[in-house]
């Protein structure tokens, strides 16, 4: 039977647990977040994949520009991973999703009707009151944020009003609301593997109303964590806040489902990174080249071999890899060369797929993706490919003739990024990469003492309620704090 490891998304959801009063000192500073796969024990399918992906690409490529919350956030469109973030004085639980596409934290608010009271797997979900906590307040028509969220200052809009916001999908799912400020409970980093509890204030958009699927939907959770580009992401506020540097990265283990997730200055792995091309609302890079075994792809985007770049998305909510037509054919192609007995069959009018029984990894070819300054980010046959059907299946799927291929853009999820630590600096607007062993350590160094602290993943236990944090960790996020 052919060897084929499973992978998981890099779209999660973190488990902030909190177990008493949060530390507010200028002790050394970080965050211990844990996840929860919604498809842990279960075959990957890439049905559900697929579907998953198509949802999200509505919303993050559709008009190729930030939609007012950031282009996605739909709890029941995006999420492969979840957990629970502690918010409000005193804390509550909810069920949330962490994803690098998504520009805003956003949670289902006490006035929405159409949310539903249980979500994926019957998860008890809970409505955010603002009068319920000491620390909520709500955000004006007069505060910068209102005006820097909706590009300038809202016409009709009071200066002591609700800033509110309208979020539409492609599929005709909106969700409509007003943005808050309240604080956010996490464990900090004090040591090597050690933790205590702290808090920081963050703005997000308190959902009062919603239509379609995010008001019925089996798998809904009670909103999402955005670590994208722009200024209204928990990265940004929090380093503009002074308490971050504007970097952090991921590891997650493909093979077992733990990882890393950290907030600061990764100094051990080593990585290489990109240039970010500027101006885009989501992390993209030039890809200068592809390679198939030891054969380059030409993947101009001109007949006469000129437009040798293309910009790639990487995306952590995207599960599958997205290629123009141009290049998913010479791909495919040059993958089964070296098998010339092969079937290709499709499968659901959208599958490429074929009947293998040996090793994957011994019968096909690696495939290279080239970036700017020599980044390079190998995808092995273990990895593309899937078990679907009594078949093997391409993770690489065919945009065809629609708004990706149109503008020549490819969307690399986590089918390439998963046992990779890739991290997103921001301060320097690069992103890169390396191949790693997400279930072992990682090394940060607080930029205000030089000091280096270990951080490894951890185990989970499940549980239901606000305990100690060394039950709870599954994806360890560190967030290097500044002294304030």
């Amino acid at each position: 039977m052919a060897i084929v490891t499973s992978f998981i998304s890099l779209l999660f959801v973190v488990l902030i647990s909190v177990s008493g009063a949060a530390s507010n000192d200028g002790d050394f500073r970080g965050a211990v977040f844990g996840v929860n796969s919604k498809f842990s024990g279960k075959e990957r399918s890439l049905s559900l994949f697929k579907a998953h992906d198509n949802l999200r690409h509505l919303q993050i490529l559709a008009s190729g520009v930030d939609l007012p919350l950031g282009g996605t956030g739909r709890p029941d469109a995006v999420g492969l991973y979840y957990a629970k973030i502690g918010i409000g004085t005193p804390p509550k639980e909810y069920y949330v999703q962490v994803d690098t596409g998504s520009d805003i934290m956003w949670i289902n608010c006490i006035q929405c009707r159409e949310c539903p009271k249980r979500g994926y797997h019957g998860l008890e979900l809970t409505l955010y009151d603002p009068e319920d906590s000491f620390t909520g307040k709500l955000v004006t028509c007069s505060q910068d944020f209102c005006a820097e969220i909706n590009g300038g200052a809202v016409t009709g809009c009071k200066a002591n009003a609700s800033c509110l916001y309208t979020e539409t999908y492609g599929d005709g799912s909106y969700s409509i609301g007003y943005f808050v400020m309240d604080v956010v409970q996490y464990d900090s980093i004090s040591g090597d593997l050690e933790t205590k509890l702290a808090n920081g204030s963050v703005i997000f958009g308190c959902g009062a109303r919603q239509s379609g699927n995010l008001g019925s939907s089996e798998d809904a959770l009670d909103g999402i964590l955005g670590f994208g580009k722009s200024n209204s992401s928990i990265i940004s506020q929090l380093a503009s806040s002074g308490k971050v540097k504007k970097m952090f990265a991921h590891c997650l283990d493909g093979d077992n489902g733990g990882g890393i997730f950290a907030i600061g200055h990764v100094v051990q792995p080593k990585v290489n990174s990109t240039p970010l091309i500027p101006d885009q609302p989501h992390y993209a890079a030039n890809l200068m080249g592809i390679e198939v075994g030891n054969q380059f792809l030409n993947i101009s985007t001109n007949t006469n071999g000129s437009g040798d770049k293309r910009r790639t998305i990487i995306d952590s909510g995207t599960t599958l890899a997205y290629l123009p037509d141009a290049i998913y054919k010479p791909l495919v192609n040059e993958i089964v060369i070296a098998q010339p007995d092969l079937k290709l069959h499709t499968l659901h009018d959208q599958y490429t797929c074929f009947e293998f029984s040996r090793s994957v990894d011994d019968g096909f070819p690696p495939v290279t993706f080239y970036f700017e300054n020599s980044l390079s980010l190998k995808v092995y046959p273990h990895d593309y490919l899937f078990a679907f059907e009594d078949y093997l299946c391409f993770g690489w799927q065919n945009n065809g003739m629609d708004s990706l291929s149109s503008s020549d853009t490819l969307v690399l999820g986590d089918l390439v990024l998963s046992n990779k630590l890739v991290l997103y600096d921001l301060e320097n607007q690069t992103i890169g990469w390396t191949e790693y062993n997400c279930s072992s350590s990682i090394k940060l160094r607080d930029e205000i003492t030089g000091s280096v602290h270990l951080v490894g993943p951890h185990s989970i236990s499940s549980t239901s309620s606000l305990i100690p944090h060394r039950y709870l960790i599954s994806l360890l996020v560190i967030a290097l704090f500044l002294q304030l």
